[in-house]
């Protein structure tokens, strides 16, 4: 996929992202902020995020460069996923959704059926068992279970980034709200979406802007769909990829731990100050985890950790 073609798949993205018209101003600076580093990372540039809000691209002319079939079925999940990413799609979104189809000419039923997929993952089970481990204990609370929990959880979303399905990028926010809902829960909190989503947005971690970013990153990487070559075919940005989601999950179960251990009695400036430096100490961490990662991702089963993340 050449740099044009590249261009209109997350030009496409970028419609998506803005296509129900409730972006907050904190979340439209974080999708341009990527959109920057999009262009730094490729031939891409960061006018795409300035022309796709401000003129309005024809969603037909913009498909008309995407030119194999399995480019245009990659950038129609691609749209999917961002529409989805925030919860189940608006009946704005739903509208783009039908005109990005057939301006692809993606094949209906194929397309109906990604829907449904993203649709289920859209509305995460929040209850049962972590990926590959046991249900956590309710209060009280075992902070060392809550460690490894969350570790597992990094591990496997660092995993999820090295795939090359578009189902597993969008695996990774629904994981985080359940080890969230999880490391809750060991607190004697029952957590409902709504309140998850409300802790990740004070944190910063915006829901629509990170699934762009990973979709980014592994498209310019060259792993999504059958255009890399397989697993872990990508290039560095694929590596960062795995890093920052294994870092990202983390940092975020453990300061959902200390929120949750205070009684939800932290104020947002000092649990955004709380992330930052998780981040950071999450960011050297795992480099030890690198070989559990890519094992990871070689013996995961995708459709097994679907279904425990499907409602």
């Amino acid at each position: 996929m050449d740099a044009d073609q590249q261009r209109a798949v997350l030009t496409l993205c970028l419609m998506a992202a803005f296509a129900d018209g409730a972006n907050s101003d904190a979340e439209r600076a974080e999708i341009k902020r990527i959109a920057g580093t999009l262009g730094a990372d490729s031939a891409l540039d960061a006018a795409i995020y300035q022309d796709v809000p401000r003129n309005k691209p024809d969603v037909r002319a913009v498909a008309a460069a995407i030119t194999l079939p399995e480019q245009r079925q990659l950038a129609y999940e691609m749209a999917v996923g961002v529409c989805n990413a925030d919860g189940p799609i608006t009946p704005a979104e739903r509208a783009f959704l039908e005109s990005v189809a057939v301006a692809l000419g993606v094949e209906q039923s194929s397309a109906q059926q990604f829907v449904q997929n993203a649709r289920a993952l859209a509305e995460p089970s929040l209850a049962g068992p972590a990926p590959d481990g046991p249900i956590v204990a309710a209060m009280p609370a075992d902070a060392a279970a809550l460690d490894a929990t969350i570790l597992n959880y990094a591990i496997v979303n660092g995993a999820l980034e090295l795939l090359p399905q578009t189902l597993a990028s969008m695996a990774i926010i629904p994981l985080q709200m359940k080890m969230v809902y999880a490391v809750g829960k060991a607190y004697g909190f029952e957590l409902d979406r709504d309140s998850i989503k409300e802790l990740l947005a004070t944190l910063g971690v915006g829901l629509t802007s990170q699934f762009l970013e990973q979709f980014g990153r592994k498209l310019i990487g060259g792993v999504l769909g059958r255009l890399g070559g397989g697993l872990l075919g990508g290039a560095g940005s694929v590596t960062t990829g795995a890093a920052f989601s294994f870092a990202s999950t983390y940092a975020l179960g453990q300061v959902a731990k200390r929120y949750y251990a205070g009684g939800r009695k932290i104020d947002a400036a000092t649990l955004q100050q709380a992330f930052t430096e998780m981040l950071g100490q999450a960011k050297q961490l795992q480099t030890k985890y690198t070989g559990q990662i890519a094992e990871q991702a070689r013996t995961l089963d995708l459709n097994k950790l679907l279904a425990a993340v499907r409602p």
